[in-house]
């Protein structure tokens, strides 16, 4: 077996990322992922992110364990094939805007004609309704609509976007455990299909925290505060003597005890308000100080060495070039590396988690596209004749 979904077959009709990311996940845990793209544009995720040799990079891990199919979903011929590829499918995961596929005639009314038993997964910016369900989503109007920015950045400055798809991320991880919850669930309840309505924003929303629980009891509203927490302190990011930054937390009370007997502050431990994450969040200007200016004396690898033998908490502030380097992160497997036609052993993130009898792998990366197109609608019985035919007509790449 190559991972717990062995013998599920997955069409994924999404673009960009938190789509296909979800399909990567369930692609990497074994199930047949057949990409679909228009066969002219491809999928825009092609065209995110570095290249080399006019190859982008991006696109070898997110549609890595995806056969690539170039299908015109907008033309009967597409959306018939589509329906035929429907039947042999377990999972599909679609976001184009609200009332789009209905409209090609390939909604979830016909699709599950079809095929009952299919899972469909509909990932849009706002969901399936509302009054926002019309408008065009990306991840950076979740990060501002969901509280991220409003709490991100230093105060007194700018809200802050995250410099990578912070949204999109957590929606693919959030969907990819739907679509297998909704699998589960279709072993019990008889074989019945499912339709998740999944947008970017929730997810994120749920990421960001209570806030809106805070504010309905007590009318309160964070705000932004750098690197500080408003639970506890000391929290921040601290620059060493050879210019590198470190980031330490004291989430429990032991550890903000370590810390500051660590610094040579062991008397503020003794005061009242010490005794709470809200309390010294309270002082934070005083444990940084201390904190700031015990570790700016010496070097980061000075520093993590007394942290760790204190038994406190720390961490230095990664690039990709440290992750690369970083021992544990190589010994223990989250970045490894995969055979590609292109470019031969190419590092990448690995299986995004470690299972012992099942755990999935990395069967080959991202393809061009229509690749698989051949392959995967002669499974269906397209004969080499209805191809030519479908290709002169670019209804299939």
């Amino acid at each position: 077996m190559d991972g717990p979904l062995t013998g599920v077959r997955v069409l994924d009709v999404s673009t960009i990322l938190a789509g296909p990311l979800c399909c990567r996940i369930l692609g990497d845990h074994g199930a047949d992922v057949v990409k679909i793209e228009h066969p002219e544009a491809g999928d825009g995720m092609r065209g995110h992110g570095e290249a080399k040799d006019g190859i982008p990079l991006w696109w070898k891990e997110i549609s890595r364990n995806k056969r690539t199919v170039g299908l015109k979903l907008s033309t009967p011929g597409g959306a018939d094939l589509l329906l035929r590829l429907a039947k042999t499918a377990d999972v599909l995961v679609e976001n184009f805007r609200p009332g789009t596929l209905e409209r090609w005639g390939v909604g979830p009314e016909q699709l599950h004609a079809v095929n009952p038993a299919l899972v469909i997964v509909r990932i849009t910016g706002f969901g399936q309704t509302g009054p926002y369900a019309s408008r065009a989503g990306f991840g950076t109007l979740a990060e501002a609509m969901s509280g991220f920015a409003h709490l991100t950045g230093e105060a007194g400055g700018p809200p802050t976007l995250p410099a990578f798809g912070l949204a999109d991320s957590i929606c693919g991880i959030a969907a990819s455990s739907a679509a297998t919850m909704a699998l589960y669930a279709r072993e019990r309840n008889g074989g019945r299909g499912e339709v998740i309505d999944m947008n970017l924003l929730e997810p994120i929303m749920d990421a960001v925290g209570p806030g809106p629980t805070v504010y309905d009891q007590l009318g309160v509203v964070g705000e932004r505060h750098g690197n500080r927490s408003t639970n506890n302190a000391p929290r921040n990011t601290y620059r060493t003597k050879d210019n590198r930054w470190v980031a330490v937390s004291t989430s429990a009370q032991r550890i903000a005890e370590r810390v500051l007997e660590l610094v040579g502050h062991p008397e503020v431990i003794a005061e009242p308000w010490f005794a709470t994450g809200l309390g010294r969040a309270g002082h934070a200007d005083l444990l940084d100080e201390y904190v700031g200016g015990w570790i700016a004396e010496r070097t980061e690898a000075e520093v993590t060495a007394a942290f760790e033998e204190a038994g406190a908490a720390i961490a230095p502030i990664y690039s990709a070039r440290d992750l690369v380097e970083n021992e544990h992160v190589r010994s223990t497997g989250m970045l490894t590396t995969a055979q590609d036609e292109d470019f031969g052993p190419l590092l990448m993130h690995n299986v995004m988690w470690r299972a012992e009898r099942a755990p999935g792998r990395i069967r080959f990366t991202g393809r061009p596209l229509g690749h698989d197109t051949d392959d995967v609608l002669g499974e269906l019985g397209v004969d080499a004749d209805e191809l030519a035919r479908l290709r002169a007509e670019k209804v299939v790449a």
